[in-house]
């Protein structure tokens, strides 16, 4: 990996040449076939990865599915925040078609945080991003569960179409879910005029449709 593709990575654009010849004489190479794990969610991170060839897709399995973070290109980082924070990955990756990664340990990145402080400091938002691109799938992730739910309860509750005396409070203890959840779920049924949202009342416009919508 030449330095020029390092200055393609955001994280690196500001490290001097120096530095990042530090890294390449301290990293190795791995190549692997389609289908390979490099690290899942909950192990503990003690590399920082960046795939010069080939594809990885970043996931989590929630509730028996998988939810895909991001599908990577060359050339692109992953694997910082269990590196970076020295704690569990939040996520898994997985090649998706025959890869090369570079590997980078944490002592390398040690070296480079001291020989380039705009290194250390893009580190700091790097991770930031990283975190909340993996928050927000999983936030669409749980909204797409949340609606079929909501649907059910509110055809379970309603008494003629309409389903009263229950706050948005009372539907999330009822589902087992965040308030939000249950509020963001309930905009999206009355965005498409399926229901219709007043004070601790909720009328039922569209019962087929909310039927179609618990069966999603």
């Amino acid at each position: 990996m030449a330095n020029g593709l390092f200055y393609e990575i955001g994280l690196f654009k500001n490290v001097s040449e120096s530095c990042l010849q530090t890294v390449l004489e301290n990293s190795r190479i791995l190549e692997v076939e389609a289908g390979h794990v490099f690290f899942s969610a909950g192990q503990t991170g003690k590399e920082l990865f960046l795939l010069e060839k080939g594809s990885v897709q970043t996931f989590r399995v929630f509730r028996h599915r998988r939810i895909v973070i991001s599908t990577l290109r060359p050339p692109a980082v992953f694997g910082e925040t269990g590196c970076f924070l020295r704690g569990a990955h939040y996520f898994s990756a997985e090649s998706v078609q025959d890869s090369q990664v570079r590997l980078i340990s944490y002592e390398t990145i040690e070296t480079l945080i001291q020989c380039s402080p705009d290194f250390a400091h893009g580190v700091i938002g790097f991770v930031s991003k990283s975190f909340d691109r993996f928050l927000r799938e999983l936030e669409i992730h749980a909204l797409k569960g949340t609606l079929p739910r909501l649907a059910t309860l509110l055809l379970k509750k309603g008494e003629e179409d309409v389903v009263s005396g229950l706050t948005h409070k009372d539907l999330a203890q009822e589902l087992g879910i965040h308030r939000e959840s249950v509020t963001a779920a309930l905009g999206e049924l009355q965005k498409a005029d399926i229901i219709e949202i007043g004070r601790k009342k909720i009328r039922i416009l569209h019962r087929e449709r909310l039927e179609r919508a618990a069966q999603e």
